[in-house]
């Protein structure tokens, strides 16, 4: 089983930079800034995805991302940033953390907006091989208030769509992405529901050339909605080894694994840093349980790592690539 290090984006801003930008633009929506603020504002995110690439390169990672630094709502952001969506109060991220996020409320439809296709394009031209990170369709219509659609399923399946146009727009750069689903655990589907997510995932993979991951965290999801998984189209799935290992690697023993496997091995939120040997134990006892012939193991912290100092989010992406050979 071959062993790639990676993460899955959402990266802490660098020192200073949180402070510059909230001076700049408070939480209103970055397109509605005017003149010299709206210039600063690109200037210091645009020098902060050159940071971002250049950290993962000199680290030694196998897959780069974007890094997400204009991610200020987390996973609800492509939302927050469409015009048929207003941005209420902060709320908590499925109430049961200490992570918040402004409240998408979408009014209209939802067509593609072209906001992540943007943010990729200009990270391609430092990075010619990026793994781009989105949330699932049942996670961001999970996050967000729908006064348009009516029903949930309609609106999952808008959200779907609306993903679908966004990845169909990615620049040939990206040859991976994974989409995260951590409502799978923090707020599982009904059996109901399940058929109509896994159709849902379907369509946002069809729109991409790209291997396509789904990775769920803070835990497993149920038998059932694994195995619903399984039988969709994606090239493989996640696994939480940190929060949950003894049942993500059940699921895996007991129905099986794709040939590509992101195995989350580090603590995205904990700033305790990994030794090698704990991050190839947790991918070695994966490997020897799982049924199926597993290609390869994308490693990667199993959740973002936002909420990180720099100094340990930095020895975080050290540690990674140190379990996979990497560069430091």
């Amino acid at each position: 089983m071959d062993r790639l290090a990676t993460t899955i984006g959402l990266f802490p801003l660098p020192d200073g930079r949180r402070e510059r930008l909230a001076k700049l633009k408070g939480h209103q929506k970055s397109d509605l800034i005017d003149g010299d603020e709206a210039a600063a504002t690109r200037d210091v995110y645009a020098a902060t995805r050159r940071q971002y690439v250049e950290q993962q390169r000199e680290a030694g990672l196998d897959l780069l991302v974007e890094g997400q630094a204009r991610w200020d709502d987390l996973l609800a952001h492509p939302l927050c940033v469409h015009d048929n969506v207003r941005t209420e109060g902060i709320v908590r991220y499925y109430d049961n953390n200490n992570n918040f996020y402004r409240e998408p409320v979408v009014t209209g439809e939802l067509t593609a907006s072209g906001d992540v296709p943007g943010e990729l394009a200009t990270a391609a031209k430092r990075c010619d091989d990026l793994q781009a990170v989105v949330p699932g369709p049942y996670s961001l219509a999970g996050l967000a208030r729908d006064e348009h659609y009516g029903s949930f399923a309609a609106f999952l399946d808008a959200v779907a769509d609306f993903l679908a146009g966004e990845v169909a727009a990615f620049p040939d750069a990206v040859g991976t992405l994974t989409l995260l689903e951590p409502g799978f655990v923090a707020d599982p589907p009904g059996a109901d529901e399940r058929e109509r997510i896994g159709d849902a995932i379907d369509a946002v993979a069809a729109a991409t050339d790209a291997e396509v991951l789904v990775h769920a965290y803070w835990g497993a999801p149920d038998d059932d909605l694994y195995r619903r998984l399984l039988d969709t189209g994606v090239d493989g799935l996640g696994y939480d080894l940190v929060t949950a290992p003894d049942d993500a690697v059940a699921l895996a023993a007991e129905y099986g694994a794709p040939s590509r496997a992101l195995l989350g091995v580090v603590d995205g939120q904990n700033t305790l840093v990994e030794a090698p040997e704990t991050i190839d134990g947790r991918a070695d006892r994966f490997a020897a349980r799982a049924a199926g012939d597993v290609d390869a193991a994308y490693l990667a912290p199993n959740t973002g790592l936002f909420h990180l100092p720099v100094g340990a989010f930095e020895a975080k992406l050290d540690a990674l690539a140190a379990a996979t050979g990497g560069a430091r």
